[in-house]
């Protein structure tokens, strides 16, 4: 994973970093957030795991120090929250398919935008 130089993210990556854009989140919390958006590739809870390590290792994201809320359901669930770097890299991340995006309607890949 070689995220200083601006490597394209991983799918499974790139859906953490959005969910816990928006807050602190545990794993299954992370998958029902993507399901909850409409994706239909949504990871196993094996994949999930093994990136959310990942993620940590590379300090896109870490461990919350305590939970969000006491009453925040099992008290066994690791809770995560994006680090600078990783919003810097979801922002450069989101930029790059934007841009694929706008090549794709150009190209006639995909339908022009209405207003």
């Amino acid at each position: 994973m070689d995220k200083d130089r601006g490597a394209a993210l991983r799918a499974v990556e790139f859906h953490i970093l959005i969910s816990l854009a928006a807050g602190e989140r545990h794993g299954y919390g992370i998958i029902l957030d993507i399901q909850e958006r409409g994706e239909t590739a949504v990871p196993d809870v094996g994949t999930m795991y093994r990136a959310l390590a990942r993620m940590v290792e590379h300090r896109l994201i870490e461990s919350a120090a305590r939970r969000p809320a006491p009453d925040a359901g099992d008290e066994r669930r690791n809770y995560y929250r994006i680090t600078d770097t990783g919003l810097r890299l979801a922002r450069a991340e989101a930029q790059r398919m934007m841009t694929l995006m706008r090549a794709a309607r150009l190209s006639g890949l995909l339908a022009k935008e209405t207003r």
